[in-house]
């Protein structure tokens, strides 16, 4: 099946460590499915929350679809995550463990079904995030070097 990326969350790799990754549906409306295909979404700011046996997205912002009229969906409301039981009783196991939290990764279409992928995470302090900024230039230095 063909995967179209909506948006994508490239500050979540600079700000934490990602340990698992999972793949989870959304229960939409119909404006915020047409504004993710026309690509208006914003993971930045945005996190997964456990409530009992269901798992919401919650602070993204997926914008007002520009036809939508008086039927238009709020840009910033908590939409439920499609998960099986089993997988929400593990996340729910491994978030309790300290300084794990999860967080989307990307958003998108895979076929006809809009999709996201959270990811576990563990908080990057401030010097583990210089030393990967330095792994990132010595490897950028050793390509440049190789294609000399």
């Amino acid at each position: 099946m063909p995967v179209k990326e909506i948006a994508s969350n490239r500050r979540a790799f600079h700000d934490y460590f990602i340990d698992e990754k999972y793949e989870a549906g959304m229960a939409l409306t119909g404006t915020e499915v047409k504004s993710l295909r026309a690509g208006k979404a914003n993971l930045r700011d945005g996190y997964v929350r456990l409530d009992g046996n269901e798992a919401w997205l919650e602070n993204v912002h997926i914008s007002p679809y520009t036809q939508g009229g008086y039927v238009n969906h709020e840009p910033m409301r908590p939409r439920k995550l499609l998960l099986h039981r089993r997988e929400i009783a593990t996340l729910i196991g491994k978030t309790r463990q300290k300084g794990f939290t999860l967080i989307p990764l990307r958003m998108y279409f895979l076929g006809n079904h809009a999709k996201v992928e959270i990811g576990l995470a563990r908080g990057k302090r401030q010097y583990d995030k210089r030393v990967a900024l330095a792994e990132a230039d010595a490897k950028r230095e050793m390509e440049r070097a190789i294609r000399r």
